[in-house]
């Protein structure tokens, strides 16, 4: 039986960095049509739950096509864009300062930062928490952190029309328009986010405090903001 590429284990981080190649070009159209324009508006949140004032450095880790570094650079932050997928910094739009990088490896000297973004990536990593210990490296203490994933929602019919939606259409639609497999795996790879408790807990052991969780978009989405510890 062949194993899928895309699971956890060996070459794992490989097989994901090659899909996100593979579906660059039309990325940001799909997330637009699958979220039906919600998406901006999420990653405006997150830019905003950091509260960090004009000129400060951050960082968006897994940046994509850069759609949170624009809204970063536009709140006048200076905003450096962190992504392993050359496909998705090739698609990206001119304007905005993007290094080819693994977030569990930044090159970013300890405590350079003052907000870290990550938007829709935690569930890509293999370690989440070797990552949320880079990000308190990178962060000075008193930093910012906003992490933006999918979720699922509270209320039981809403979260039984969520995962038709998420594990039938989104890989119908995103098949149409881009990679089946792709989306396909996009909506699997939910199952190795951490829970709410849990991620609270690595990103307490990671030296962060404050933690913050709110659902956007009726629950689909949910935003979680934390401050690195004041030594």
């Amino acid at each position: 039986m062949e194993t899928d590429p895309l699971a956890p284990g060996p070459g794992r981080d490989r097989a994901v960095r090659d899909m996100f190649d593979r579906i660059a070009d039309r990325y940001d159209l799909v997330n637009r049509v699958l979220t039906f324009g919600l998406d901006g508006g999420w990653r405006r949140r997150a830019v905003a739950s950091l509260g960090l004032p004009p000129g400060s450095l951050v960082l968006d880790v897994g940046c994509g096509t850069g759609g949170i570094c624009r809204l970063l650079t536009r709140a006048g932050h200076r905003c450096v864009g962190i992504d392993p997928s050359e496909g998705m910094l090739r698609a990206a739009a001119p304007g905005v300062r993007l290094v080819l990088g693994d977030g569990l490896r930044l090159p970013v000297a300890d405590g350079a930062a003052d907000g870290i973004t990550c938007g829709f990536a935690l569930r890509n990593v293999v370690d989440p928490a070797a990552l949320f210990a880079e990000f308190g490296r990178v962060l000075r203490p008193g930093g910012r952190l906003a992490l933006l994933e999918v979720a699922e929602p509270r209320w039981r019919p809403a979260r039984a029309l969520h995962h038709t939606y998420f594990h039938r259409v989104v890989p119908a639609v995103g098949g149409a328009l881009s990679d089946r497999g792709a989306y396909r795996y996009l909506p699997e790879s939910t199952s190795l986010l951490p829970a709410p408790d849990r991620l609270h807990a690595m990103l307490r052991d990671a030296g962060f405090i404050g933690f913050r969780r709110r659902l956007l978009g009726l629950g689909a989405a949910q935003l979680v903001d934390a401050t690195r510890l004041t030594v």
